[in-house]
């Protein structure tokens, strides 16, 4: 089976190359990837050329879903953080809202 003809449905089939194993975590992991495939236009690397055409093509159908790699305590943390912040204006307006009815009066 081709690298990335399975429709992005589970595993992702790596084929027994060094370049697919030094990416395999980049081309089917937690990250945007890039691919920029080089080719030699004269007749004598024909074949190389192909071969890296046909895997460029091959590794263009793997779809990445990338996210943030965030510990589950430092995503409770960053979450508080937010919402104290919010409560701070909150209670800060609160606060404008009672001095404005106190010289009101």
């Amino acid at each position: 089976q081709a690298l990335g003809t399975d429709g992005g449905h589970g595993h992702v089939p790596y084929r027994d190359s060094k370049l697919t194993k030094l990416l395999k975590h980049a081309l089917g992991g937690n990250s945007m990837t890039m691919m920029i495939a080089c080719v030699n236009p004269a007749d004598a690397f024909i074949e190389e050329t192909l071969c890296t055409l046909f895997y460029a093509g091959r590794a263009r159908n793997i779809k990445n879903d990338p996210r943030v790699n965030e510990d589950p305590k430092s995503a409770m943390i960053r979450a508080l953080k937010e919402e104290i912040g919010q409560l701070k204006v909150e209670l800060n307006n609160y606060r404008q809202l009672l001095l404005e009815e106190n010289t009101a009066i």
